[in-house]
């Protein structure tokens, strides 16, 4: 959610601004602008609506050496230019950028700020007029000021500050939202995300919780709160800026979409030796083997990945595994085992939720792991273990490639604690050649691209609502498949367990109602067929999405065979077809749907 970029020292500040904010649009937004210092005069512009809008309205005067910038996802006050960041003091001196929430801002109105005018209805204003009352009304220096501040302010921020008399400085803090500093050759940057800045970049130095930092053209000061000199090495960024861009694909779902064969090999070349051994951290193994319960705590798509592997999980380690949602867990932790072991799984490792469930993990002292597809994101620096799909950046804020890369890491702890075990069933499991299998699979699905967009023009274009039902593990892949549809074309769509329709849920069915059948398991696909009809004799128009175990003739889309574990890689990726032709075909913008974020940064 929300973007920060900043730059000091170079003259190609508006340039380097803009092209930082175009490579955070996935993240989610409502509203962008920049402030841009020149030393003799200043700029600060602000827009509703895409990058676009706001780079429509840049004058060749917008220019300078230092500026700060920002993509607004609304929290505080509607998505206005006015509300739009960034915000400044009343007398305009100070200038600030903000993710995430201040919790107690109307307390610091009401205490520090009773006769502030306020332009807007963000918390960001209100800390921005704070910074100022500290340097102006009480003589403190900017440092200072911005440090008592902080000891005020309570909730997520990371905050980028700018003082209009001193253009050669940025100050920066940050506590539970993500804030990475970019070292450039001659001047510095910093930015939410490292794909912002990996034009100018691939050095990037971490800043964690309660630490402030002073970003000058030639120097990086961090320190924390009290002041203390914190001394921190710089790691180099691996992203690929080729890999970025969308070529000449309409949108970066269906370039995702298609990376996903190749995500599946890469994984193999990750986490398999030649002769079919696991390569996996001997010491994650060990963790789990330890453990008598495995929770798996995600949010969104993640959670439903936790879901389609919770089988394959349990099966192959003969543990029990409990799904955790996030969101739910970080204010409400349940009763647990003697001897837990935790597993995180998020695309961006940096959502909110389910850091703070890891923060109360670490104080309990157990066992953690991250399943992530960010190389050093929160997540994965604050967790003991971490595994990583490596499926290159997913730029679409519907994930579909970080969701099946999930799954097939999950398999390789899986596989290898079985192994590690002396477990049969993992030990005859032979992930290399099922996993090589899935990505043929989805190869064949993809080259069906056509016939599903044939399926989507007569079942979904208009409709208002749709289910997907299926049992077993088809009925998790149902609640992705539910969750992607809704999302980028905004279709009111449910995923169902097939044999709880008869308990209230088939009320919904009547004439033309679009259901979609998933069928990959011969236990219970004659009872989903059932289902089926239940559904057609009320007048519902169903299509099939059936494995060709126990496919027949007139089923609409067939998947190819795969393992049983690893049925819900195989069976989502005609899902993300039907939800993209959709959004597609209603004319939307598939990438960027309304009201959401790629990475969900505030809780």
């Amino acid at each position: 959610m929300c973007g920060i970029v900043g730059v000091v020292g170079n003259k190609n500040a508006t340039d380097i601004l803009m092209q930082g904010l175009e490579k955070l649009e996935y993240r989610g937004y409502d509203s962008a602008g920049i402030f841009v210092e020149g030393g003799d005069h200043a700029s600060l512009v602000k827009s509703v609506g895409r990058i676009r809008d706001l780079r429509s309205k840049l004058g060749i005067d917008v220019s300078g050496t230092a500026g700060i910038g920002h993509t607004r996802w609304a929290t505080h006050g509607q998505p206005t230019e006015t509300n739009a960041h960034p915000h400044t003091s009343m007398d305009e001196r100070f200038v600030l950028v903000h993710n995430g929430v201040i919790e107690n801002f109307k307390e610091i109105r009401d205490e520090y700020l009773p006769h502030d005018d306020f332009k807007g209805q963000t918390d960001t204003e209100i800390a921005v007029h704070l910074i100022a009352k500290f340097i102006e009304e009480d003589g403190m220096s900017v440092l200072d000021g911005f440090k008592k501040a902080l000891s005020i302010i309570e909730g997520s921020y990371a905050f980028a500050l700018m003082d209009a008399q001193d253009p050669d400085t940025i100050y920066v803090a940050k506590n539970k939202s993500p804030l990475l500093i970019g070292l450039g050759d001659g001047y510095n940057m910093v930015c939410s995300d490292a794909m912002a800045m990996i034009r100018e970049t691939s050095e990037f130095m971490e800043i964690h919780d309660k630490e402030l930092v002073i970003l000058h053209k030639d120097s990086v000061e961090v320190q924390d709160y009290y002041g203390n000199p914190v001394t921190r090495k710089s790691y180099t960024a691996q992203l690929d800026l080729s890999e970025i861009g969308k070529g000449t694909y309409p949108f970066y779902m269906l370039k995702e979409i298609d990376e996903q064969p190749t995500v599946m090999r890469h994984l193999i070349s990750e986490y398999a030796n030649p002769d079919g051994t696991m390569k996996v951290d001997s010491e994650v193994v060990k963790a789990v083997q330890k453990a008598d319960r495995i929770y798996i705590i995600a949010a969104g798509t993640s959670y439903n990945a936790g879901y389609g592997s919770k089988i394959m999980l349990e099966a192959l380690t003969d543990t029990p595994v409990e799904l955790g949602v996030a969101s739910e867990w970080g204010y409400g932790m349940p009763l647990l085992s003697k001897k837990p072991f935790f597993i995180f799984l998020s695309q961006s490792g940096e959502t909110a939720d389910s850091r703070q469930v890891l923060v109360k993990v670490n104080e309990l002292g157990y066992p953690s792991l991250t399943i992530t597809n960010v190389p050093g994101s929160t997540l994965s620096r604050e967790a003991t273990y971490t595994m990583l799909i490596g499926a290159g950046p997913e730029i679409a804020v519907a994930s579909t490639k970080a969701y099946t890369g999930q799954i097939a890491t999950l398999a390789f702890l899986a596989k290898a604690v079985g192994v590690a075990d002396g477990r049969k069933e993992a030990q005859d499991f032979d992930l290399v050649k099922e996993l090589s299998l899935v990505a043929q699979g989805i190869e064949a699905t993809l080259s069906e691209k056509e016939k599903i967009a044939a399926i989507v023009k007569d079942l979904l274009l208009t409709t208002r609502n749709a289910f997907y039902i299926g049992r077993k593990q088809d009925y998790f892949v149902a609640m992705e498949a539910s969750l992607k549809l809704k999302e980028i074309s905004y279709v009111q769509c449910e995923g169902f367990a097939a044999g709880e329709l008869k308990h209230g849920t088939i009320s919904l069915i009547e004439k033309d109602t679009p259901a979609l059948a998933l069928l990959s398991d011969p236990e219970v696909a004659q009872h989903t067929r059932g289902n089926v009809m239940e559904i057609s004799s009320r007048g519902g128009k169903v299509v099939t999405v059936a494995m060709e175990r126990v496919a027949n003739a007139d089923d609409d889309i067939i998947v190819g065979d795969v393992h049983p574990y690893l049925s819900a890689i195989a069976m989502v990726v005609p899902t993300q077809l039907i939800a993209y032709e959709t959004s597609s075909q209603r004319g939307l913008d598939v990438d960027k749907p309304r009201n959401l974020a790629k990475a969900v940064t505030v809780e």
